[in-house]
């Protein structure tokens, strides 16, 4: 059941189906898919899945220890982290970069490769586009579709056009208004995406080393390729509380360096 058809007024209630989270009283969260008849186990007790079902979003649980659970419904960065992986996933730090790096927007055509867990592929389904996606793994493509369909539907699936191909050879789909790239040598596919991306087309591609990055700049710029840049994002939270305000001494630095580049007329 969709959070529409779970909706009421201005109250929302959990549904049998649906995955939540249980967030406890230090922040803690669990991904739980509500079952009738199921329950939720953890060292602080237990909750019955029956008790979450048909409740509002937001309520407070407990457990027959007295500890405290606040039961909603995850956000696409909650997703991202939970969800089952078969490959590492992008995380939402850079997620939402490259959603406006590649100037990404309902109706738009996409291509994807390296599909991975489906992190990428959620976030460009959620903001309305189509997309063509290419994965080499079986296995990879199996959970992407899986992790899509989990936080978007089933109806999501329509755009989502996955084919167990190699994105480093020759493609025969084309007029793409974007493509976006988790390869690992992404230049491979550089020469194919001046053929199949539309010109004014934007290509981000997502490399945890300045290696490839490196490689891949070279590519670019041998070709019909125009302002490129490359950049990476550092997320760093704070310690605020009353008269404590100071950085937190950890923070979420490398994970990847995203490069983007626009296709021009040669």
């Amino acid at each position: 059941m969709s959070q529409e058809e779970g909706s009421q007024g201005n109250v929302s209630f959990l549904a049998e189906g649906e995955n939540i989270l249980l967030v406890d009283n230090r922040g803690r969260r669990y991904l739980v898919e509500l079952k009738s008849g199921g329950e939720f186990h953890c060292h602080s007790g237990v909750i019955r899945h029956d008790q979450i079902i048909g409740s509002s979003e937001g309520s407070e649980f407990r457990t027959a220890s007295n500890a405290k659970f606040i039961g909603l419904r995850p956000t696409i960065n909650d997703h991202v982290l939970k969800m089952p992986r078969g490959a590492q996933v992008i995380y939402p730090k850079d997620l939402g970069a490259i959603l406006i790096l590649a100037d990404i927007a309902a109706g738009q055509k996409v291509f994807e490769s390296g599909l991975g867990s489906g992190a990428l592929s959620t976030a460009l389904l959620r903001c309305g586009v189509d997309i063509v996606g290419y994965e080499i793994r079986e296995d990879f493509a199996e959970t992407a579709i899986s992790n899509v369909a989990q936080f978007l539907g089933q109806e999501a699936l329509q755009r989502y056009h996955v084919s167990i191909k190699d994105a480093y050879e020759e493609h025969s789909d084309g007029n793409f208004d974007r493509a976006v790239l988790d390869l690992p040598e992404p230049w491979q596919v550089v020469p194919h995406l001046e053929q199949s991306l539309r010109s004014g087309g934007i290509l981000v591609a997502y490399n945890p080393s300045i290696i490839q990055v490196q490689t891949l700049r070279r590519q670019l710029s041998n070709g019909p390729w125009a302002m490129v840049e490359t950049i990476e994002v550092l997320h760093r939270s704070w310690h605020v509380e009353g008269h404590a305000v100071r950085p937190d001494h950890r923070m979420v630095a490398h994970t990847g360096f995203l490069t983007h580049a626009r296709l021009i007329e040669s």
